[in-house]
């Protein structure tokens, strides 16, 4: 992959299929929790309450039929045209200056390609039933990509071409910023391929592996849902055409709204496992043809390892001690069955809310989520609610659930120039509270390290999550600031399901990921047997203290992780063990850490993760580092057993 393409494709951090049980936590409190808060806070409010809707994309683009846009297309390509007549001057002995020059003009020409593409995205987001939307992504995506193959010749230039004592000379030339993603470039350059080889990849890339994920997302978008439940004598059938308002319900206080739930959900994806299932094997088969055949990887994992400039010793290294590890949350899920009066824990189950009364579900409103939100920021520190309000004030949001809307939650970074996009779909749930928090948290990620140039602007995949867990952490604890013993205990139980959902289930993504690549590389792997493998993966991080039934076979068909980004999940892992040894930090040395965390937030991409952390004191390259994050699970679980 290019370094242009690299720069414009979205930062979008998908939460479907994360299952993000952190979001529970109010809700498992409900009223309780939220009107403790409140009865401090309830002098602070804000000078304009904000309302649920739609975004705001004329920031972006006003209409994207219009001159004006199409005389902003051309002026790129007009960029790109003088760049391309000036390939001439790049050899051995060009000069800092015009090196830097060539670098500007690119960034600047990202800068507009991702403006154009990721309004095209934001809109299709929003609706993935307008043809005229899902065109225009497309004809953006292919114009993404003929700019990127126009402008090979600098990338390939500079891994391969240019000599090693002038690589030096130039990188040492310009601010230290650039220089750890120069010195990355460089370490990429033998898996680098021939500009026509690049070209045709670039190319098919938008008709081939991204037309496939793009029939992926609109198709899953547009399930419908039916939920059957008994109750007494009759029989309740109701329609969902978003699996948001469905999956509230997996967290449901009733046993049978949460079974059917779950049946309905893998229903679906069961009935579609032949599309599904398709598509994933075509993907994966891409991935090996692409990346190790063709470009020389060792293995399907050690792509995005070295996209995310991680060693894979490293990520190894978490994998391992996950895997390891999993007893510790087998030994919880025994101990929640107990808590819930039932000898075994079932599946559809996990993240059943502990004794809560029905009158305790309460519904907030917009105002009151994005409130609680916003005060949890400026306790921790002012700058951070300051550039969250800056997601409002600007209508950069899109709240709403609507028939054909995205699911789940992502936050867009498009530009450091411009304030980030954040997608929701509240439905006044309690959990919702927890995810703007999260999804505000990467926004002030890519705010804060606003400073940086595009190149080196978005932080590396496993340190994407810092920010966004942390602002949940800090939600969570001003939320159990004035609770009781048997408050306290529920909240505590959700954390330790929190735990599992972001580090356990996450590290079994991808161990599951890491099987699939290699049967359908090595036995051409049917759809069935990678559902077979799926489910033995569950029985093993479960063990015997979950009952898995055979439909959550289906299930890996609804994690859009797989499609989008292979390996994206262990960054889930990562960053939750890494956040939960920061916040650990934040704890005993209060607000004299907050200039270390924020260091690390604002220096987006510009230092690879094991240097950048070192000097916090952290070395994730070791058992250790990774076990404490285990030991401070297993310690929780023990308090929880002493509060029963």
């Amino acid at each position: 992959m290019s370094a242009i393409v690299a720069i414009v494709t979205l930062n979008l951090l998908f939460l479907s299929g994360r299952e993000k049980t952190v979001d529970a936590s109010a809700q498992l409190l409900g009223h309780t929790l939220i009107s403790h808060y409140f009865s401090f806070t309830c002098s602070m409010a804000l000078l304009s309450m904000p309302k649920i809707g739609s975004w705001k994309l004329e920031d972006l683009v006003k209409d994207p039929t219009g001159k004006e846009f199409q005389d902003f297309l051309e002026s790129i390509t007009t960029k790109v045209g003088q760049l391309e007549s000036r390939r001439g001057e790049l050899n051995n002995s060009i000069s800092a200056v015009e090196f830097e020059n060539f670098l500007h003009s690119i960034e600047e020409i990202s800068e507009k390609v991702s403006i154009a593409s990721g309004y095209a995205h934001l809109s299709y987001a929003a609706d993935t039933s307008s043809n005229e939307r899902a065109a225009l992504e497309i004809r953006m995506a292919t114009f993404g990509s003929d700019i990127a193959n126009r402008l090979l010749f600098f990338d390939l230039w500079f891994k391969k071409e240019l000599d090693e004592e002038n690589a030096q000379r130039l990188i040492e030339s310009l601010s230290p910023v650039y220089r750890e993603h120069l010195k990355h470039l460089r370490l990429l350059a033998k898996y680098t391929l021939t500009e026509p080889e690049e070209r045709i990849i670039n190319t098919l890339e938008v008709t081939g592996t991204g037309a496939l994920i793009k029939i992926y997302d609109r198709l899953t978008s547009g399930f419908e849902f039916v939920l059957k439940l008994k109750r007494g004598r009759k029989s309740i059938t109701k329609t969902f055409n978003n699996v948001e308002k469905l999956l509230t319900l997996t967290r449901s206080i009733k046993t049978g709204e949460r079974e059917a739930a779950y049946k309905s959900l893998l229903e679906v994806y069961k009935k579609n496992s032949g599309v599904l299932g398709e598509i994933y094997q075509n993907r994966v088969i891409e991935w090996r043809d692409e990346c190790l055949n063709m470009r020389g990887f060792k293995s399907p994992i050690s792509v995005t390892n070295t996209q995310n400039n991680l060693d894979d010793t490293t990520v190894d290294t978490l994998l391992g001690v996950c895997k390891r590890n999993s007893t510790v949350f087998q030994e919880y899920f025994k101990q929640k069955a107990k808590m819930l009066g039932v000898k075994k824990l079932q599946r559809y189950h996990l993240y059943a809310p502990l004794t809560i009364k029905a009158s305790h579900q309460k519904r907030f409103t917009y105002g009151e989520a994005v409130d609680t939100v916003l005060q949890t920021f400026e306790d921790f520190d002012p700058k951070f609610r300051e550039l969250a309000e800056k997601i409002f004030n600007e209508q950069h949001i899109d709240s709403e659930i609507r028939k054909s809307k995205l699911g789940g939650a992502f936050c867009s970074s498009i530009s450091p120039k411009i304030t980030p996009y954040v997608l929701l779909n509240f439905d006044g749930k309690s959990r919702d509270v927890s995810t703007i928090a999260h999804e505000f948290g990467h926004a002030i990620h890519s705010m804060t390290a606003s400073d940086k140039p595009l190149t080196v602007w978005h932080a590396p995949l496993p340190l994407a999550e810092t920010a966004s867990v942390f602002a949940e952490m800090l939600l969570n604890d001003k939320l159990s600031e004035r609770l009781t013993r048997v408050e306290r205990r529920i909240l505590l139980a959700q954390q330790i399901d929190d735990l599992y959902a972001t580090i356990m289930r996450q590290a079994y993504f991808t161990l599951f990921e890491i099987d699939a690549h290699r049967v359908v590389a090595e036995r051409n792997a049917t759809i069935d047997m990678l559902s077979e493998l799926y489910l033995n993966n569950l029985k093993e991080q479960f063990g015997d203290s979950v009952n898995v039934t055979e439909d959550f076979q289906w299930e890996w068909l609804y994690i859009p992780h797989f499609y989008h980004t292979p390996f994206y999940c262990y960054a889930y892992s990562f960053g939750n063990l890494l956040v939960v040894s920061l916040y650990q930090q934040y704890k005993s040395e209060g607000k004299s850490f907050i200039p270390k965390y924020l260091n690390i937030l604002s220096a987006g991409g510009s230092q690879k993760p094991e240097y950048l952390l070192k000097e916090s004191g952290i070395d994730i390259s070791k058992d250790e580092f990774w076990q404490q994050g285990f030991d401070l699970v297993a310690d929780k679980i023990q308090e929880l057993k002493k509060m029963n």
